[in-house]
């Protein structure tokens, strides 16, 4: 695809991984106002892909950026079959017509999603044209009825997988949570899902501890005694499970979490049919925690900040945390 909006999309400072290979980065768009079938179509033709049925409700485009799926965002109507041998006559002779119904009300009230494959950081523009595209073909968002809380959720590659590294990261995830929230939170059915929860309060004072070293395993165990679920806005399950899942299981069993070397930032709406609304800009929020993570003497500063926002005085009860840390990113250029 080509357009002259593709070029919004930032990119953070560090870009290679470890390897010496650009990271990468998973996107998931949840969205209404199409049918699937539409969906299907529009996204194929859009991405130069061929369109390819897996089971009912999932299907595969392989485009030459890699597979992307299109699928209903729930697991019993996408397994649901009425023709199902085990099942008595009378409900199979009804089957197709029971069907479309169900298809006709899952359509409406259940999202639809788009997965893409690990893109390549500089190939986040094609997203940014996708979401503008699929804008003008009347998809719609969160916004649009009180029981939709859609999101667009990032799975960032991280530069390395050095428990320090991630100290990093989730410490300047914990300090900009508050901005992030009231930047991308802007429905109130998604602000009352429990899909999206801050951290345990006694994790982030462990995490921002000025002493706190861990070793990986410490660092997830620490992680998980406060957190064992994948119901939070920052989700590290899918990257235990590719550090450690012998360890995560001890804490989480849960067949949805899929391993891979990411973070799982879930916060953010999806705000699809607001024309003022880009995913740029959800991603462009995130490489200012990429660049905040990236600068430790700054980081630094930040968290000593942070910690004494947390402290009980007259001075943090009449000024909120996120006003500080608003000022304090345009102060030093983040912003």
């Amino acid at each position: 695809m080509q357009g002259n909006n593709g070029n919004r999309c930032k990119l953070p400072e560090k870009q290679m991984n470890q390897d010496g290979q650009e990271r990468k980065v998973g996107v998931e768009i949840e969205l209404s106002g199409l049918t699937y079938n539409d969906l299907v179509s529009h996204t194929a033709r859009l991405l130069g892909g061929e369109p390819k049925l897996e089971s009912r409700y999932v299907t595969r485009i392989e485009t030459p950026s890699g597979s992307f799926t299109i699928e209903l965002d729930s697991d019993p109507i996408k397994d649901l079959d009425l023709a199902d041998e085990r099942l008595p006559e009378s409900i199979r002779e009804l089957g197709s017509q029971a069907m479309e119904v169900i298809d006709f009300a899952a359509e409406r009230i259940v999202p639809l999603e788009i997965v893409s494959p690990p893109l390549p950081m500089t190939s986040l523009k094609d997203i940014e044209l996708l979401v503008n595209k699929l804008r003008d073909l009347g998809a719609e968002g969160s916004r649009q009825t009180l029981y939709f809380a859609f999101g667009l959720q990032l799975n960032p590659e991280l530069p390395d997988l050095e428990p320090g590294t991630l100290v990093r990261y989730l410490r300047a995830f914990a300090i900009l949570y508050e901005w992030l929230k009231a930047r991308h939170q802007l429905d109130i059915s998604r602000k009352f899902t429990p899909y999206i929860e801050p951290w345990s309060s006694r994790y982030v004072d462990r995490l921002m501890a000025a002493d706190y070293q861990p070793d990986m395993d410490t660092l997830m165990r620490d992680y998980l005694h406060y957190n064992p679920t994948r119901n939070k806005a920052l989700d590290l399950l899918p990257l235990f499970a590719h550090l450690n899942k012998p360890l995560l299981n001890q804490y989480v069993t849960d067949p949805r979490v899929k391993s891979r070397p990411t973070l799982h930032y879930r916060l953010p709406d999806c705000d699809i049919d607001n024309p003022n609304w880009h995913f740029s800009t959800v991603w462009n929020d995130w490489v200012v925690l990429e660049q905040l993570a990236n600068h430790p003497e700054d980081l630094e500063k930040a968290r000593q900040a942070f910690c004494d926002a947390r402290k009980f005085s007259l001075h943090n009860l009449t000024h909120p945390w996120l006003d500080t840390i608003d000022q304090w990113l345009r102060q030093h250029g983040y912003v």
